[in-house]
């Protein structure tokens, strides 16, 4: 009987140390938005390194709108693993003309699995607002090639990893969404 309750008891905790885990990704993705918007103001207010936490090494640079999939999200200067977890984030200088954001699939950009061509995205800086349509969608694998930025070319590019409902994070496939001037 008491072997019993100490198995049904070390079950209860596994399960609730695999559900924290599981959830622990979107909550951060959650939060990051919700303290990064007030950094996205001061951003707006003058202030251009607003940091959204005080050991923050990275702060809004951009504001990401999906009109057709009811979607905004803040961006991050600079793609590493870490500010991945927070917000979608820039690996290119949202300035400049060839822009490129990354962002988890199972996160920020999920609803990009119901993007349609044609559709417009808007990207938003302190100094200007960018209009873009979807122009093509296509699926790679990183392994054989590569983005290249083309600072000739006007255009932003979403990429994430694919395919969305995969059970096992990361991978070599990536779907990557390129929108022209609108």
């Amino acid at each position: 009987m008491i072997l019993r309750r100490y198995c049904a008891a070390a079950l209860a905790v596994a399960a609730l140390f695999l559900i924290a885990q599981a959830a622990w990704i979107p909550a951060k993705a959650w939060l990051g938005q919700r303290l990064l918007e007030n950094a996205w103001q001061r951003v707006l207010a003058g202030e251009p390194d607003a940091r959204p936490w005080p050991w923050a090494d990275t702060s809004p640079v951009a504001e990401l709108l999906i009109p057709a999939l009811g979607t905004r999200h803040l961006v991050v200067a600079g793609a590493s693993g870490r500010n991945l977890a927070w917000a979608p984030a820039a690996l290119t200088p949202v300035n400049g003309r060839d822009i490129i954001v990354s962002a988890h699939r199972d996160t920020h950009f999920s609803a990009l699995r119901d993007l349609e061509d044609g559709a417009i995205i808007v990207l938003r800086t302190p100094a200007s607002e960018h209009r873009f349509r979807v122009t093509k969608q296509e699926v790679i694998d990183s392994r054989d090639t590569q983005l290249v930025i083309d600072d000739t070319r006007n255009r932003l590019t979403l990429v994430t990893c694919w395919p969305f409902d995969a059970l096992d994070p990361g991978g070599p496939l990536r779907r990557v969404i390129t929108a022209l001037p609108a």
